[in-house]
């Protein structure tokens, strides 16, 4: 695996044709296991012989992943992302009422204000730009940002350094004491965070997860809480960060498509859809670990293997989504869902709220800039750093203002 990341597609492509499950190097020559493709991935997340929990990685048992390892986090934090069973039901339930239907629709008219202010600054950026602006940085970060923040109730002063840290946990580049250090900063700042909010409760999430621990005293301990708000603030904007940009991208290259949604031919639900599917915001997702030697579509995987789940390799598998399936195209027929958001247990709880924000900013974005357009080519745009997110670094655009 490339650690700076790049481009997935051309890659996916070749190693689809060569079968569903692939070997990979991690860095650190950590040998791995990539499930490419959608049936093999959909099977191997419902699994039951398949864990979460770090104490089934091999490697790490055997303490060959060094403390500033890049992908560390994700195999060690404590909380939903690493827990199995009972204690990760435990968790999930803690912030499951949160994201319910019901109460994500009951956040439209506070995303619908924040999106309308965010459009005034966007077009603010592009006067002082010469008619170009950053939509990533001023528009499809501090929108899902902002809003999981205001759910957790953290001061606004606090953002740009919470994405600036993040950003380096979900890179696959960043260097070993870069890593060690952009963690402990991040666990001491939400300790700071939650430690306000434990002396002064508010009607937010954090305060309700401190509620919780100090409840029944076993029912969320201090390392949870933490891992729980740093998973809940990274997936919380990162993911919907992504998939925004990606939708305007290919909106831009498909006017087509555009024309669609706007003359109300598709709506912009279905944008959000095949977005997921055709250009996923997470490429490879780590990690899951088989418990015994397992099988996949006829690859044997040992017991511990580091097995990344290929997001952005199953949303084009032609065995799925036929042979047009790295085509764009909001009106596709198909009764396969894509696995972009997840499946099984750890299926994604933010997914109503990311679809939500990103159907909300997308036809906010194209009303008020029907002419809005790249400013570069595609093929500039410098691509996020790792293979864990599947974006650009920043899209520049012309809204036309």
């Amino acid at each position: 695996m490339d650690p700076a990341g790049g481009c997935p597609h051309a890659v996916n492509a070749r190693l689809l044709a060569e079968g569903a499950v692939a070997p990979v190097v991690l860095p650190g020559e950590i040998e791995g296991v990539a499930v490419l493709g959608h049936d093999a991935l959909r099977d191997f997340l419902t699994h039951p012989d398949v864990a979460k929990g770090p104490q089934h990685f091999a490697a790490l048992a055997e303490g060959r992943i060094p403390e500033g390892w890049p992908l560390r986090t994700f195999a060690v934090l404590p909380g939903m992302m690493t827990a199995d069973g009972a204690d990760h039901r435990r968790l999930r339930t803690l912030v499951s009422s949160a994201f319910t239907a019901r109460r994500v629709e009951e956040l439209r008219p506070r995303v619908e204000s924040v999106t309308a202010c965010l459009l005034d600054g966007l077009a603010e950026a592009a006067r002082e730009g010469d008619g170009v602006a950053d939509l990533r940085r001023h528009y499809a970060l501090p929108l899902p940002l902002g809003v999981i923040c205001e759910l957790l109730g953290v001061d606004p002063a606090h953002q740009g350094r919470l994405h600036h840290l993040s950003s380096l946990i979900v890179a696959t580049d960043t260097e070993p004491a870069q890593a060690v250090a952009a963690n402990r900063e991040l666990v001491e700042l939400l300790g700071s965070i939650a430690a306000d909010k434990a002396a002064a409760p508010g009607d937010d999430l954090t305060s309700a997860l401190i509620a919780a621990r100090d409840e029944g005293g076993d029912r969320l301990s201090q390392p949870e809480l933490i891992g729980t708000l740093l998973l809940m603030i990274v997936a919380g904007h990162e993911t919907t960060l992504n998939l925004v940009t990606n939708a305007v991208r290919a909106l831009c290259a498909h006017r087509d498509q555009l024309a669609l949604v706007v003359e109300g031919r598709a709506d912009w639900a279905d944008v959000v859809e095949e977005t997921l599917r055709w250009d996923s915001p997470v490429s490879y997702f780590p990690f899951r670990y088989p418990t015994r030697d397992l099988t996949v579509d006829g690859t044997l995987i040992p017991r511990g293997t580091p097995v990344l789940a290929g997001y952005s390799a199953a949303g084009r598998d032609t065995k799925a989504h036929g042979p047009d399936a790295d085509r764009f195209d909001i009106t596709r027929a198909t009764t396969v869902k894509h696995l972009s958001l997840g499946h099984g247990p750890h299926y994604c709880l933010g997914a109503p709220l990311a679809r939500l924000e990103a159907a909300i900013a997308l036809e906010a974005l194209f009303t008020r800039f029907p002419d809005l357009d790249l400013a570069v080519p595609e093929a500039e745009l410098t691509r996020h750093s790792g293979f864990v997110g599947n974006s650009v670094r920043a899209l520049p655009v012309r809204p036309g203002v």
